[in-house]
């Protein structure tokens, strides 16, 4: 059964290149992100085969010794690749199908060329899926919290596109790790009688939904603050 094991391997490789090549083609402008998300979606069907494959090669006990090692990777390397587009669907499926996410629902931060804001729905939606999400308030004045509120959008890995102490505003764009989807985001600094209030807004430029990928960067923006 050396075919069975050989086999086993292959499929093992070629799904794991399979999910490599659905982000960095989308990346490389190669396709576009539906078909990434299909490429995806097949290399999480061949990551399950090569596991399959290799759990049965290792129950035959006929020349398995000589390929234990090749067989557990193959075992190994299934499993990730099946999981990771699996844990993308289960975060798809939790998160509400919004794709702009604020500390401030009522009056969001807005960007110098204004984007519109899905108004109460969407407000309603990101109530119920992410009630945690809250302004920061600073003991600081606007100038200080401006200071750590630009560095920790610098901190964060965003490029910063505008900085405007005056105005208390900054934006960048935010690229998201796998896909290399540009978000757009904008922090808001208000001046409070004893601090100041921090704003910000995620929003992303395609797809209805964005398996809560907004959130988590806005929640990990807010815990630097903090």
């Amino acid at each position: 059964m050396t075919w069975l094991r050989a086999l086993a391997v292959i499929v093992a490789v070629a799904g794991a290149l399979l999910l490599l090549a659905s982000g960095a083609g989308v990346r490389l402008g190669l396709w576009t992100y539906g078909t990434g998300f299909a490429l995806l979606r097949y290399a999480a069907y061949i990551g399950i085969a090569a596991a399959v494959l290799a759990l049965v090669a290792l129950f035959l006990p006929q020349g398995r010794a000589r390929w234990i090692a090749a067989l557990l990777a193959a075992l190994g390397v299934g499993a990730a690749t099946a999981y990771l587009p699996y844990s993308v669907q289960q975060r798809a499926r939790s998160a509400p199908r919004i794709n702009d996410i604020t500390t401030d629902t009522e009056k969001p931060p807005q960007f110098k060329k204004p984007l519109p804001y899905g108004g109460p729905q969407v407000a309603e939606q990101q109530r119920k899926a992410y009630p945690d999400i809250q302004p920061a308030v600073l003991a600081s004045g606007p100038e200080a919290a401006f200071a750590r509120a630009l560095a920790a959008a610098q901190a964060m890995g965003w490029d910063i596109v505008d900085a405007q102490p005056k105005e208390g505003r900054i934006e960048a764009t935010a690229t998201t790790f796998w896909f290399g989807f540009k978000d757009d985001v904008v922090v808001r600094i208000t001046p409070l009688p004893a601090g100041s209030r921090i704003d910000v807004r995620s929003k992303s430029r395609v797809g209805r939904g964005d398996t809560g990928t907004n959130a988590q960067r806005v929640r990990a923006y807010l815990k630097r603050l903090n």
